[in-house]
C-alpha cells in the first residue's frame, strides 16, 4: 500500500511540474467545447397524439359469424413497422423535404436523417399513440408530423382491407384445388366399387360378416332340408301302411279317371317355379331343372291317364286303394314333401356355391377393404377440408362487407401536429458541464503524458531503480529567496487561471439558464 501511495505521489509531483501545459490544454479544450456547444443548431420537435377507438357495437354482434381482425394488434404492429425506407421516402416527398436535393445521394441523406428523427410511441393499453419529429426548422417539423399522421391512418385502414382481399383470394384458390381433389377422389371410389361390385352388401357388412351370414343361411337351409326329408319319410311310411290295408279290401270301380298324386306334385312344382322366377332368371339351373321336372310329371300323368282309360274301357275296376280319401290325402302330403325336399336341396346347393365363392373372396378381402378404407378416408378428408374452406370463404366475405360498411376502428386526433415553442435539443445546460469535465480531463491527461515523456526524479531510490546504475550520492537543493518568490508567483498565476476558468464556465451556465428561462 505504501508503495502504491508512493507511486501516486511521484506521478502527481511529476504532473505538477507541467501544470502550465495542463492549464493551457484545459483552456484550449474548454474553448473548443464551449464553441461546439454554442454553435450546435437548435432542434424543434413537432408532435401529435392519436387515439384508436376499437370498441365498436358491431364486434359483439358479429361474434361467431364473421372473422373479426385484432385491430389493436394490427395498429400496434403497424406502429413498429411503419418507419421503413419506402414510407420515409413517401413522407419526404409529401413534406417537400427533398426540394433542395440535387442528387440521389443528397436525397438518401435526407431520408436517413428523417428516419433517425421520427418516432411512433405507444402509451400502453390505452391505444394512444404519439408521433414526433425533430428538425431545425419548426415549419418542416410540423409538415413531417402532419404527413406522418396521414400515412399512419391510411396504412392502418388499408392494411386490414388488403389482408381481407388476400385471404379471399387464397381461399378461392384452395377451394378450387380441393374441388379438383374431391372430384378425383370420388372418381377413384366409384371405379373401385364398380370393379368389386360383388363384394358389396346392402346391409353394409364386410366380407367376414357376409361370409358368416351366408354360412348361417346354409346351416338353416340344411336343417330345413333334413326336416323336410324326415317329413317325407314319415308320410311315405303312412302311405305304405294305408295302401297295404286297402289292398286287402274288395275292388271297386272308379267312375272317373284321376291321378291325384301326379296332380299334387305338378301343382307343387308350378308353385315352386313361380317362386324361383321371382328370384332368378330363366337360365338359372333351378328354374331349368324345375321346368324339366314339371314336363316329366305331365308326361307321366298323360301315360297314366291313358292306361286307366284303357282299363276302364275293358271293364276292369280300379282298386279301392286309388279311391280311398285318406290315401289320396297322404299322397298329396307325400308329393308336397317331395317338392319341398327338392326345393330345399336346390337352396342348399345354391348356398353352398355362395359360401365357396365368399370364402374364396375372403383371401383378397383384407387388401380390398384396406384399399376401400383408404379411398373413403381420402374422400372424407377432402370433403371436410372443402366444406371448411367454403364456410371460411363465406365468413371472409361477410367480414369484408363488415369492414366496408362500418368503421371497425376509428382514429381520433387528440392533439393535432404542433411545434414546441423552445428547442428540445441540444441540452446546453447538460453539455456545458460535460465540456468542462472533458477540458479538465484533457489538461490532466496532457500533464501525465508529459511527465511520462520527460520524467523528473525526486529521490535517489527512484533514479537507481529506473536506471539500474549505482548511485554515488545525492546533493540537495537550497532554494533562494528569489526562487521562492518566482515559485509563489507561478502558483498564484495558476490558481488565478483555474478560478478564471471556472468563473467563465459558471457565468456561461448562468447566462444559458437565464436564456432558457426567457424562451420557456
Amino acid at each position: 500500500m505504501d508503495e502504491l501511495l508512493g507511486q501516486i505521489t511521484t506521478a502527481a509531483r511529476g504532473m505538477w511540474i507541467y501544470r502550465r501545459v495542463a492549464m493551457l490544454t484545459t483552456w484550449l479544450v474548454g474553448a473548443i467545447g464551449v464553441g461546439v456547444v454554442l454553435l450546435m443548431p437548435d432542434y424543434y420537435q413537432a408532435s401529435a397524439r392519436v387515439f384508436v377507438d376499437t370498441q365498436s357495437i358491431l364486434r359483439p354482434l358479429m361474434t361467431g359469424i364473421a372473422v373479426q381482425p385484432n385491430i389493436e394488434q394490427q395498429v400496434s404492429m403497424l406502429s413498429r413497422t411503419l418507419i421503413n425506407r419506402p414510407t420515409v421516402e413517401r413522407l419526404v416527398r409529401i413534406a417537400d423535404l427533398d426540394l433542395g436535393s440535387q442528387s440521389k445521394a443528397s436525397t438518401d441523406a435526407v431520408v436517413d436523417s428523417v428516419t433517425k428523427s421520427i418516432s411512433i410511441q405507444s402509451t400502453g393499453r390505452d391505444n394512444l399513440y404519439t408521433l414526433s419529429y425533430r428538425n431545425p426548422s419548426p415549419e418542416k417539423a410540423q409538415r413531417v408530423v402532419q404527413a406522418l399522421l396521414t400515412i399512419f391512418v391510411e396504412s392502418s385502414l388499408g392494411a386490414a382491407r388488403q389482408d381481407s382481399d388476400s385471404a379471399r383470394r387464397f381461399l378461392d384458390e384452395q377451394i378450387k384445388s380441393y374441388e379438383a381433389k374431391l372430384t378425383e377422389a370420388e372418381g377413384r371410389l366409384k371405379a373401385f366399387k364398380l370393379r368389386n361390385i360383388e363384394m358389396q352388401s346392402q346391409s353394409g357388412l364386410d366380407s367376414a360378416g357376409r361370409a358368416a351370414e351366408i354360412d348361417n343361411q346354409l346351416s338353416q337351409a340344411r336343417l330345413d332340408l333334413r326336416e323336410a326329408e324326415s317329413a317325407r319319410v314319415a308320410a311315405g311310411r303312412q302311405l305304405e301302411i294305408l295302401r297295404s290295408q286297402a289292398a286287402k279290401s274288395p275292388v271297386a270301380s272308379a267312375p272317373d279317371v284321376q291321378t291325384p298324386e301326379l296332380d299334387a306334385r305338378i301343382y307343387a312344382q308350378k308353385r315352386n317355379l313361380d317362386t324361383l322366377l321371382q328370384r332368378y332368371t330363366d337360365e338359372h339351373p333351378d328354374v331349368v331343372r324345375t321346368r324339366f321336372l314339371i314336363a316329366d310329371l305331365e308326361a307321366q300323368k298323360r301315360r297314366e291317364v291313358e292306361a286307366l282309360r284303357r282299363k276302364a274301357q275293358e271293364g276292369h275296376a280300379a282298386p279301392a286303394v286309388e279311391t280311398n280319401p285318406a290315401i289320396l290325402e297322404l299322397s298329396r302330403i307325400y308329393s308336397a314333401a317331395e317338392v319341398q325336399v327338392a326345393s330345399l336341396r336346390a337352396r342348399v346347393v345354391e348356398y353352398e356355391s355362395r359360401s365357396r365363392r365368399i370364402h374364396e373372396q375372403l383371401k383378397v378381402a383384407p387388401q380390398l377393404e384396406a384399399e376401400l378404407a383408404q379411398l373413403n378416408r381420402d374422400y372424407q378428408v377432402n370433403q371436410k377440408n372443402y366444406a371448411d374452406l367454403v364456410a371460411r370463404r363465406e365468413s371472409a366475405l361477410m367480414s369484408g362487407k363488415l369492414e366496408n360498411t362500418s368503421n371497425v376502428a376509428e382514429f381520433r386526433v387528440i392533439d393535432p401536429p404542433r411545434v414546441a415553442p423552445k428547442p428540445v435539443a441540444p441540452n446546453r445546460l447538460l453539455l456545458m458541464p460535460i465540456s468542462l469535465l472533458v477540458a479538465i480531463g484533457a489538461g490532466l491527461g496532457m500533464a501525465f503524458v508529459m511527465s511520462q515523456v520527460r520524467p523528473v526524479f525526486f529521490d535517489g531510490a527512484t533514479l537507481r531503480q529506473v536506471t539500474q546504475l549505482p548511485l554515488l550520492g545525492v546533493v540537495g537543493q537550497i532554494a533562494s529567496d528569489e526562487s521562492r518568490r518566482r515559485e509563489s508567483r507561478s502558483l498564484m498565476r495558476f490558481i488565478m487561471a483555474c478560478v478564471a476558468f471556472l468563473l467563465l464556465y459558471a457565468g456561461g451556465m448562468a447566462a444559458l439558464s437565464i436564456h432558457s428561462g426567457v424562451l420557456g
